[in-house]
């Protein structure tokens, strides 16, 4: 980012104006500039004085603007050193893991808001997916992720019943559940599309509609080769990245 750009970013905040408070609109001015790139991870943030003087806020705001960028996973404060751009969580597509597994790896603590657990009728959808039989359950799981208290993706997992027959057992990690009975899936199918938040989405996770996210499908299955779970999901894209690892092919 250039120099003249990074000082319009920190500058005039004071008189801007803006209903919300100033320490807010100094934290939300921050996150766009990484939202949109301008900052990229491992930027390091001007110290607290200086960062105060070229915003002509008090240390005090913008002390708490930097508290508010680190309750969302944003920044991260390395003692005697100073403030940086977090990097987003990677998840490498070749493995088939947990949420909860992937963050707690991590060093991060894995959380959830729970919106939904119920046995309902699945739709066509879910039916085709799961290889249903007429009249069958499901299991649907619908949640809020958490990392650190950071909302990262809104998960909706569907189970076919009779393995998950009681959704309300599960109150962190489904896989975990499901490896208790022995129905864990051993191999999966992922779809990944790129998207933006709609206005739901966003309220959910904490960003602007419109903001961009990952959206995903992943059909799991047992070593039997029979479907146990669908599960839909959006990540936060400034948040959450995935990564393949490739080789070459062998030369013919």
């Amino acid at each position: 980012m250039p120099d003249a750009a990074r000082e319009d970013l920190w500058s005039g905040l004071a008189t801007a104006g803006g209903d919300a408070p100033l320490y807010l609109e100094l934290a939300n001015r921050v996150a766009g500039a990484i939202a949109r790139g301008e900052l990229r991870p491992g930027d390091a943030l001007p110290p607290e004085r200086s960062l105060a003087a070229r915003t002509g806020l008090s240390r005090t705001t913008v002390r708490k603007a930097a508290e508010e960028l680190a309750s969302r996973g944003l920044v991260t404060s390395r003692l005697g050193s100073g403030t940086y751009v977090a990097p987003p969580i990677s998840q490498p597509l070749a493995r088939l893991s947990s949420f909860s597994a992937d963050m707690l790896s991590r060093g991060r603590a894995p959380g959830v808001t729970w919106i939904e657990r119920i046995l309902r009728l699945p739709s066509t959808e879910e039916v085709v997916a799961l290889a249903l039989p007429v009249g069958a359950t499901v299991a649907s799981l619908l949640r809020i992720r958490r990392a650190d208290g950071e909302p990262l993706a809104i998960e909706r997992a569907v189970i076919p019943a009779d393995i998950l027959p009681d959704p309300l057992a599960v109150a962190g990690s489904l896989y975990a559940v499901l490896e208790a009975s022995g129905q864990a899936p051993a191999r999966a199918l992922q779809l990944l599309r790129a998207g933006v938040a709609t206005q739901a989405e966003a309220h959910l996770l904490g960003i602007a509609p419109g903001h961009p996210v990952m959206m995903t499908v992943r059909q799991g299955y047992l070593e039997s080769g029979r479907p146990v779970e669908f599960t839909r999901s959006t990540y936060r894209g400034d948040r959450y990245d995935f990564v393949v690892e490739m080789r070459r092919a062998p030369a013919a």
